[in-house]
């Protein structure tokens, strides 16, 4: 098991990286039914070295989760001091859309749902993703009466809606994107039905 705080070796660090990834791929192809036996042999390592970075299934799937999560949170750092809020929201609506629709980790997340390292994670996402939906709010570029929760709900609705196409091409759902964010302008906007929701 990985040792927090101390920087892994070259061959370590690459070991690690091969097992994330393949883990991916196998938890992508049998779910929960996904053996460590079976990820090593996909990464090309020894049981023994699945342990050594990760003491539990469990401690892996939500590793995944964290690496995926952790890029969003950058993303949305990265973008906060943008000059032209609007825009900035897009880049990063645009990047959570195209990172779901090559990665769903919708089952990984839903197990991994309880780790403290996910649990963070999540809540600087939201943190910095106020800062972007405050920004373009704020800025004129979005309604009023759109919240971080709102935004953070459809990130992934660009590839939900595809997933109902039969043989949808690889970018269709840039399509579906660019409807949903005209929605968020204030251009032609009407009172919203319900209440803007809360997360628990």
């Amino acid at each position: 098991m990985d040792s927090p705080g101390r920087p892994l070796r070259a061959d370590a660090a690459r070991n690690r990286e091969l097992l994330l990834e393949a883990a991916e791929k196998e938890f992508a192809d049998r779910g929960p039914a996904a053996s460590i036996a079976d990820i090593a042999r996909r990464a090309g390592v020894a049981k023994g070295t699945v342990f050594r970075h990760f003491a539990t299934k469990e401690d892996l799937m939500a590793a995944i989760v964290c690496a995926h999560l952790g890029t969003l949170t950058e993303t949305a750092r990265r973008l906060a001091d943008s000059q032209d809020p609007g825009n900035a929201l897009l880049e990063f609506l645009t990047v959570a859309a195209d990172q779901r629709q090559q990665h769903d980790l919708t089952f990984l997340q839903s197990a991994s749902r309880e780790d403290a390292g996910v649990s963070a994670l999540l809540d600087e996402l939201h943190l910095r993703l106020r800062v972007l939906v405050d920004s373009a709010r704020d800025a004129g570029a979005i309604r009023s009466d759109v919240t971080e929760t709102d935004v953070f709900l459809m990130m992934c609705a660009p590839v939900h809606v595809v997933e109902n196409h039969p043989a949808p091409t690889p970018l269709l759902w840039q399509r579906y994107l660019a409807i949903i964010f005209d929605g968020l302008r204030p251009q032609g906007a009407h009172p919203l039905p319900q209440p803007a929701p809360t997360l628990p």
